[in-house]
């Protein structure tokens, strides 16, 4: 996350309305990211977010819209008057998620290329490029070729050689999805206080819920092409505004109805949800808010000594609905995931297959 978000004047930074239109696929976003700030833009595969980085970098052509960067008009088009400043002179680093380095070239070499392809010394630009991989880590690596190094490794230098030329905009395509487990904690670590120092506008493409969280100032989610929710992390994790929102954080989103037949949306931590076997009702501590409904077990999953288990609701029984009316007030096919400590899951022990009583609050 920037530390200098917010800072700047009004025409500091990223402003584009980016439509790009391909077959039966169509992206329209408008994006805002002033300097000194990141914007994670997340979604499912296929919403459109490698689609808007490739055209925010003008490696893919707008259909429409536009993309100005500190105020300069990189690209306008769909009007009478199209305009598109190619990739090279954009003032755009952009790290690819397969870093994309010269096989040919050390570590240093492929740092040092972008100034010198702008007509830097090349004395001067190797000091430029061994400062940066000495800044991250790596300067004992300057001498090695990409066959040579490490997944992370080779991150670091894809990030020192988007650095380098200090570019206004810097573009993150999945930056860690090809890194282990440990190797990416290392370098979020790494992305982190080099995000913090970066004086441009960053936007970090990512599927990852918790590089989006720990790394930038907003998200934009995306859907099939369009944005579905825009906000700081704390509000989009608060109140995700679609269903695959709330899976991204980890969250239950239900359309409940009252029995008037008007619908709410239900948002709960998977913590907050009860769950009892047969007709039995999940303790709670104010069953007049509560809503009840019947889920069949579809997995259970355990890690760090809590229990994870997804139901999906299934339409209740007769004669039980004429008993509750509150148990027809989700719909069938809802899917729902309540979290167990041990001691609860030993005491339930689900199976998949099974049908359980669901208790969802209706307030958090």
């Amino acid at each position: 996350m920037s530390a200098s978000a917010g800072r700047g004047t009004a025409t500091d930074g990223l402003d584009a309305r980016v439509v790009v239109e391909r077959a039966a696929f169509r992206l329209d976003v408008a994006l805002r990211v002033p300097a000194g700030s990141t914007t994670a833009v997340v979604g499912p595969n296929g919403a459109g977010k490698s689609t808007l980085l490739r055209a925010l970098a003008g490696l893919a052509p707008l259909t429409a819209g536009r993309v100005a960067l500190d105020g300069r008009e990189l690209e306008r088009a769909g009007g009478s008057a199209d305009l598109r400043v190619p990739a090279e002179g954009r003032g755009i680093g952009v790290v690819f998620q397969d870093h994309l380095l010269f096989p040919h070239l050390s570590a240093l070499a492929n740092v040092a290329f972008g100034p010198r392809a702008h007509g830097v010394a090349r004395a001067v630009a190797e000091e430029r490029a061994r400062a940066l991989l000495d800044r991250l880590g790596i300067a004992h690596l300057a001498d090695r070729r990409p066959a040579r190094l490490s997944g992370g490794q080779s991150q670091r230098v894809a990030l020192a050689r988007a650095l380098v030329l200090e570019p206004a905009l810097l573009l993150l395509d999945e930056p860690m999805a090809a890194l282990d487990a440990g190797t990416r904690l290392d370098v979020r670590d790494l992305l982190a206080d080099e995000l913090r120092r970066f004086g441009g506008a960053a936007v970090l493409v990512t599927h990852d819920p918790v590089d989006a969280l720990a790394l930038a100032d907003r998200i934009h989610v995306l859907e099939d092409g369009r944005q579905v929710q825009e906000g700081a992390p704390q509000e989009v994790a608060a109140r995700p505004a679609t269903a695959y929102v709330a899976r991204l954080v980890g969250m239950n989103r239900l359309t409940v109805w009252d029995a008037g037949g008007r619908p709410t949306v239900l948002i709960a931590a998977p913590s907050d949800v009860r769950l009892a076997r047969g007709s039995g009702r999940p303790e709670a501590r104010d069953d007049a808010r509560d809503v009840i409904a019947t889920g069949a077990v579809q997995r259970v999953e355990g890690a760090a000594g809590r229990v994870r288990v997804a139901l999906r609701v299934v339409a209740p029984d007769p004669a039980d609905g004429a008993r509750d009316p509150a148990a027809v007030a989700v719909d069938p096919g809802a899917e729902v995931t309540a979290e167990l400590d041990a001691a609860s899951f030993a005491a339930l022990r689900p199976v998949a297959g099974e049908l359980l009583a669901i208790r969802l609050p209706r307030e958090r």
